[in-house]
């Protein structure tokens, strides 16, 4: 024991003197510096901007990706068109920063799930719940800001006075090997309204309705907004892929 105590002794004396031969420039380094950002409006200049208010550009429908997306675009904000289906990013996606802001129905009906019901699907499998909480009990891995059926959020959030929900997102896909096994699992952190909902949540797989996640092998994916039927609104989108 005696011995033990005099070698770790030894050791932390050892490390203290190394110490005292480095120099402040020693542990300091310029190179490479950080790229720039900018923030004009609240939007990063190098992200792109998925919508803005003005038109469905960067998105198509998910019946025919051929087809623009369907749904309806008044007075700078995004709305879901019931039975039009859902639309998605015409453009795919691996890790990314993302900010998107929702809001319900003006017109409340329902209840549960089939209220103020959409979705905000990651690489087209992973969907983070939109849904309207507000005295509309449900299935907390059901409610939003979960990652549907599988990780209910940290705690609930309500929305701001104008009715307006904010999400931002960092997600980081899972990864495969060259076999397709894998690797690393997804991850999400989320904020919803500036709060905490999801610390770097792990995704087990697809976000299935019925059953059991699924883990398959992809690659990059679009992001897909759910029409569940409900009029949600939308607005302010924008991604940064990391």
């Amino acid at each position: 024991m005696k011995l033990n105590l005099a070698i770790s002794f030894l050791f932390i004396a050892s490390i203290a003197a190394a110490q005292t031969k480095f120099k402040p420039e020693d542990t300091e380094f310029y190179t490479p510096k950080p790229h720039v950002v900018h923030v004009p409006g609240g939007v990063p200049d190098d992200a792109l901007v998925l919508f803005d208010g003005r038109d469905l550009v960067e998105w198509q429908s998910v019946k025919d990706t051929n087809q623009a997306a369907p749904w309806l675009v008044e007075e700078g904000v995004l709305t879901v068109k019931g039975g039009a289906g859902d639309i998605q990013t015409k453009k795919k996606f691996g890790d990314f920063q993302l900010h998107i802001e929702w809001k319900s129905p003006e017109l409340i009906k329902g209840e549960g799930q089939g209220r103020g019901n959409s979705g905000v699907f990651l690489q087209g499998l992973y969907e983070v719940q939109v849904l309207d909480n507000t005295d509309n009990p449900t299935y907390v891995n059901g409610q939003a800001g979960s990652i549907y059926k599988q990780r209910p959020p940290l705690v609930e959030v309500r929305s701001e006075e104008d009715g307006w929900h904010r999400y931002d997102l960092i997600y980081h896909a899972p990864q495969f090997n060259r076999d397709g096994m894998l690797v690393r699992k997804a991850t999400l952190t989320l904020l919803h309204n500036g709060v905490l909902v999801q610390d770097q949540a792990v995704i087990e797989g697809t976000t299935e309705y019925i059953g059991l996640p699924k883990m398959m092998a992809h690659g990059v994916g679009p992001l897909i907004l759910q029409d569940h039927g409900n009029p949600v609104h939308f607005r302010n989108i924008w991604i940064r892929p990391l």
